[in-house]
């Protein structure tokens, strides 16, 4: 994938806006950032679109800031000279996707069916937009139609909200969603950016889905471990499972038969994305410990540890 959509694979969810007015941009590009989204998809569909992704691009260069509805040439150009990062269009275009490629820039042509996404690979794209994503079918569409296209993927948008961008992001060909939902025009409109700011987090909330696994206690040796997992289990009733390093009593209760990381023991957060949660927790200030990274077969992390333990329990993130 380009290395813009890697940084969009972080990031995990696109906003779709549509700016009426360019003095809307900075406040607005200001709630995103805040709100923990520093990526926008500024749709050419206005005529102060140009002047938006000028301002963005120019007072916020840590942003990720994409034109789209991008029809032809001549915009194509516009966006570019405005300081567009990538470049997104509705439909697939050949010619014109030619021609965005021509001037060096990331785009991510639209696509709804398996012969616009062989142009796309023809033309050596491995990252494409599905649109309009629920109107034509949705994950379960994505799903079936890019199963003989193993190094695709897909930005869906339209339709995408808070409730079912979960089940687009689970999918790992989808990238990143494309989205709307916390950007309507009537907030912006109203400058209503505290409350763009606060969906915004709430987006971001969801699509994390930061949940407790289970609390790991750190004894001295295993006779120990199962003599612990015994008190939960006579006492509870959580069902004691012996395993190689560790004794579960239940499914939230890990006893540990040696000393392991963390003073006290472990807590083990889920998380639905461990790569976007390292990526937005980052941004916060959270430090991790790169050593304990681990990875699956695609080269995703499944597991990464806090640098600082949380009341001498260590903290590692693993995915839901």
């Amino acid at each position: 994938m380009d290395r813009i959509c890697e940084e969009l694979y972080r990031i995990g969810i696109v906003p779709v806006i549509a700016i009426e007015d360019a003095k809307d941009a900075e406040p607005l590009a200001r709630a995103l950032i805040a709100g923990g989204l520093p990526a926008a998809e500024v749709t050419f569909r206005t005529a102060a679109a140009e002047e938006a992704i000028k301002i963005i691009s120019s007072k916020f260069p840590e942003m990720i800031v994409g034109a789209g509805t991008v029809l032809n040439a001549e915009q194509a150009d516009r966006a570019k000279a405005a300081g567009a990062k990538f470049i997104v269009s509705p439909g697939f275009n050949r010619s014109n996707v030619e021609y965005i490629q021509s001037i060096g820039m990331p785009v991510v042509p639209g696509t709804a069916s398996p012969g616009e996404v062989e142009q796309a690979i023809e033309l050596g794209l491995d990252a494409v937009k599905f649109f309009p994503a629920e109107q034509n079918g949705g994950i379960a569409k994505i799903k079936a139609m890019a199963a003989p296209y193993t190094k695709m993927q897909f930005m869906p948008t339209g339709g995408v909200n808070k409730n079912n961008l979960n089940d687009y992001l689970s999918f790992n060909k989808v990238f990143c969603a494309g989205g709307s939902w916390m950007v309507k025009k009537d907030l912006i409109s109203a400058g209503r950016f505290d409350e763009i700011e606060k969906m915004t987090r709430e987006a971001v909330e969801t699509m994390l889905g930061f949940k407790l696994k289970h609390v790991g206690i750190n004894r001295e040796s295993a006779a120990d471990a199962e003599k612990v997992a015994d008190s939960f289990e006579s006492l509870f009733g959580f069902t004691k499972k012996v395993g190689n390093s560790s004794v579960f009593a239940g499914s939230f209760i890990e006893v540990m038969k040696a000393k392991g990381p963390g003073t006290m023991g472990h807590i083990a957060v889920g998380t639905n994305n461990v790569d976007r949660a390292v990526y937005h927790l980052s941004r916060q200030g959270v430090k991790f410990d790169e050593s304990s990274y681990k990875y699956d077969a695609d080269g995703h992390l499944t597991v990464a540890y806090l640098a600082d333990e949380f009341g001498g329990f260590a903290v590692h993130l693993v995915k839901n």
